[in-house]
């Protein structure tokens, strides 16, 4: 048998990498990108009526009115194809001018089900400064939106609205996520 070229032993080195490559990504799927701007440009009805401005309306009149101190804030989906592949997240916090120490908010979020209707509502009460480290700070202050607690994730549903009664001066951000792959199994 006569011995490999250098040039031989490359193209098989190569034909073998390729070869490789291909059974490894064999298990890998292509996704198409995400469209942000579709997400981007979802019309989401939003509404805050304090005491003196509550008018109700007719996707939420079943819900009861804000009391003296508290806000409803009332979110309205759109209706969309495959709501199940979509989450929506809901931050509530207040805008604070902070230094470069670490700010936190304390309060709790009730979930509170209607009597007789069976639907959800989210309540708090009160929002107080909370913890924040001590660090000396040399930055200026700057305005930023502290979240009390953590993000809410819940399921995009156009049927009913989300509902939040919140303290005056906290205010509610919210954004919708979209699923982009199938579940895989563990191990697998």
């Amino acid at each position: 048998m006569k011995p490999l070229s250098v040039t031989d032993t490359i193209k098989i080195a190569m034909t073998v990498t390729v070869i490789f490559a291909s059974v490894i990504s064999f298990g890998t799927r292509a996704t198409s990108p995400v469209d942000n701007n579709y997400l981007n440009t979802l019309k989401i009805n939003s509404t805050v009526m304090d005491v003196s401005q509550y008018k109700p309306q007719e996707a939420s009149k079943m819900y009861p009115a804000p009391t003296e101190g508290l806000v409803q804030h009332v979110l309205t989906l759109p209706a969309l194809n495959d709501e199940q592949d979509y989450m929506l997240e809901v931050q509530i916090g207040q805008n604070k001018i902070v230094d470069c120490n670490k700010t936190k908010l304390i309060g709790e979020i009730d979930k509170i089900s209607l009597a007789g209707w069976g639907y959800v509502y989210y309540q708090v009460d009160k929002v107080m400064q909370g913890p924040t480290t001590k660090m000396m700070c040399t930055n200026a202050k700057s305005a930023e939106f502290i979240v009390l607690n953590e993000a809410m994730t819940l399921r995009y549903d156009s049927r009913q609205p989300k509902v939040f009664y919140l303290p005056e001066g906290t205010e509610l951000r919210y954004r919708v996520w979209k699923t982009v792959s199938e579940f895989e199994f563990s191990g697998q």
